[in-house]
């Protein structure tokens, strides 16, 4: 749940190599069945075990709760795993795309809403992380045209924050250790309302950058077809050339020569204020 999908973190894909690094040879496309994907499906399918798990013998049983916990355990680990293996070995593909960020919301509203069905766990925090999670996706739907907002360190705590103390309130705990996992999902829900917040503002200012540049060009592009098409020295001169010869004298073709390359100087005087407005762009990027 870092906001980045794990399976999309490399490019078209590599072969592995000692290290874990990419080497210079690449192939076209990674494969479907590569260990980045097979740990983000693992992840999708521990999601209706966990829950199964959990509510095993009416979801009070602790030994069946602590079987969800290594359910729930497991899936969160995957969860690095997979982003680790596809950024070191460059694995991309259109499913790892959609299903990884699937995978991480499913496995954390899985166990958010059965806990508060269990009553275990008050329905407003589970409100709160589920409809920031919900929020930040559809927003980054509304700026990956634009940019992509990249995974922030305190989104990662925030993510490291949310499973701990979730796994913390699967378990069955009393005495100091409950109090302990209320405290965990406070500093949690805290992450996850300035993160959000954040992100809203990367968002946005993101947006503005790159609409500021699409105009930017869009103005650049415009100046150059204008100067292209319609430049006034460019017609002149071509007047003037022309005229030379047709005169019939020495002195008229270097007098029309001479006309031509005044006025092809004074047609290229807006040059400077186009200079400067490809430095603004330039600058205002």
């Amino acid at each position: 749940m870092t906001g980045v999908p794990a399976s999309a973190a490399g490019g078209s894909g590599a072969k592995p190599v000692r290290g874990g690094k990419l080497g210079t040879a690449a192939v076209n496309q990674a494969s479907l069945w590569n260990i980045a994907n097979i740990l983000t499906m693992v992840r999708l399918l521990l999601v209706p075990g966990f829950v199964l798990l959990l509510f095993h013998n009416g979801g009070y049983d602790p030994v069946w709760r602590s079987f969800a916990w290594a359910a729930f355990a497991v899936a969160m680990i995957t969860d690095l795993f997979d982003g680790h293996l596809a950024r070191a070995y460059n694995l991309v593909t259109d499913f790892g795309k959609i299903a990884d960020p699937i995978a991480d919301k499913a496995i954390m509203g899985a166990a958010l809403v059965s806990l508060s069905v269990l009553g275990d766990l008050p329905w407003w925090i589970t409100g709160v992380i589920l409809a920031r999670e919900l929020g930040i996706t559809l927003m980054r739907f509304w700026v990956i045209r634009h940019a992509v907002i990249p995974a922030s360190r305190g989104g990662k705590l925030k993510t490291l924050a949310q499973g701990t103390a979730a796994g913390m309130y699967v378990l069955v705990l009393n005495g100091p250790l409950a109090t302990l996992r209320f405290w965990m999902m406070m500093v949690a829900v805290v992450l996850t309302v300035v993160t959000g917040l954040d992100y809203v503002r990367q968002a946005v200012v993101l947006r503005r950058r790159s609409l500021a540049a699409e105009r930017a060009a869009v103005g650049r592009t415009a100046e150059a077809l204008n100067e292209a098409a319609g430049s006034p020295g460019a017609g002149v001169a071509d007047a003037g050339a022309g005229a030379g010869p047709a005169a019939g004298a020495p002195g008229a073709s270097g007098a029309g020569a001479s006309g031509s390359a005044v006025r092809v100087s004074g047609g290229s005087t807006p040059v400077e204020p186009t200079v400067g407005a490809r430095d603004g762009a330039e600058a205002e990027r």
